[in-house]
């Protein structure tokens, strides 16, 4: 082989070694922090406003690679859910179009949970309408055993990343214990407005309620540190605290250590899905019963305030419509899962998407 075609050799090498899949993986655990120059100036980024921003437990949105370092098997094409590709690309079809569903108007900003790696949503962003916008996604591997995190997708048309931040929720005695990150983005929307963004998914309830409760405590504790040391230097800091947190809005983790309640009771955080949670009205179904797992804690700054930036009508929403139910043989309805153990049904997920509007009062 003469010099010049080895180098076409090595060149044509290269390049299949960077395309591929273990390169791919080896991406995704690098820092994701974002330092980028605006492309806009601030004051001239599109509006916001009618554009809604949403949070969504997607229900096990893995895809059919094995990582060696988390437990994902079972979501391969060989397991006993016979995860596949045309599977994986049907969920993010079914999954854009829940994002898409409230608004003629393409999301601002999408919190997720249940998402294995930052590439499983880049190819959802294409899906859709979806792939009308210039979505960019902010993500970090978290040390769930799992490999499920969360993650943060914005327009980057609409909304800025200033900085990005995974909060860690470790517990010092207990080294075995691993779970989600927060994820703490700020950035800037149009008139250079600022906001702040925690992404969340605590720990589950898996061992009992009561016997497990101390985690979400842990959970919100880091979320009050990180909040103050925020309002320390902005009092009247913009704050949206989105999730599926494990907990209702009435238990302790949320009322008490967050001190989210009702604008008139609020101590800290007012709970948009408070109202809803107490109407019997929830994201989730837990053996026939709702419950509000999933929701947006605000600061107190963005509800009705006289002038500036505010959540549209103090409520927040959810993406219920009956195309996206189960209905068993009673007419009882659910949230249109997409596995029930390895029983494979081809819904959407088992969490509704919740959703909401920023406006701003001049």
């Amino acid at each position: 082989m003469t010099i010049k075609n080895l180098l076409y050799f090595a060149i044509a090498s290269s390049i299949l070694v960077a395309c591929g899949n273990g390169e791919k993986r080896q991406d995704s655990k690098q820092n994701t922090t974002v330092k980028e120059d605006s492309v806009y100036p601030h004051e001239l980024l599109k509006t916001y406003e009618d554009h809604p921003f949403f949070f969504y437990n997607v229900e096990n949105l893995f895809d059919t690679i094995d990582d060696p370092e988390t437990i994902d098997e079972a979501f391969l094409p060989e397991s006993e859910k016979e995860w596949t590709g045309e599977r994986f690309e049907d969920k993010l079809e079914k999954l854009a179009e829940v994002l898409t569903h409230p608004s003629e108007n393409n999301p601002l900003f999408i919190g997720l949970a249940e998402i294995e790696n930052r590439f499983v949503v880049l190819d959802l962003v294409k899906k859709g309408r979806l792939a009308q916008s210039n979505y960019r996604v902010v993500h970090s591997d978290a040390p769930d055993v799992r490999g499920i995190d969360v993650a943060f997708v914005y327009d980057n048309e609409r909304f800025k990343i200033q900085y990005n931040e995974a909060i860690d929720l470790s517990i010092p005695n207990e080294p075995d214990y691993k779970t989600r990150d927060i994820l703490y983005v700020k950035g800037l929307l149009k008139d250079s407005v600022d906001l702040h963004v925690f992404v969340n998914h605590w720990s589950s309830r898996r061992g009992g309620a009561e016997e497990s409760e101390y985690k979400r405590i842990n959970a919100a504790k880091a979320l009050v540190y990180k909040t103050d040391s925020i309002r320390n230097t902005d009092a009247e800091a913009r704050i949206i605290i989105m999730g599926d947190f494990n907990d209702y809005p009435t238990n302790k983790s949320i009322r008490e250590v967050l001190g989210a309640d009702i604008a008139s009771n609020a101590s800290n955080f007012v709970n948009l899905t408070l109202p809803m949670h107490e109407e019997g009205i929830g994201s989730y179904n837990y053996r026939g019963d709702w419950g509000m797992l999933d929701q947006f804690i605000v600061s107190p700054s963005l509800v009705a305030p006289e002038k500036g930036l505010h959540i549209q009508e103090s409520k927040a929403y959810l993406v219920d419509d009956d195309k996206f139910m189960y209905f068993n043989k009673k007419g009882e309805k659910s949230p249109s899962r997409t596995y029930g153990g390895p029983n494979y049904y081809g819904g959407y997920s088992d969490h509704l998407a919740i959703y909401g509007y920023l406006k701003m009062n001049q």
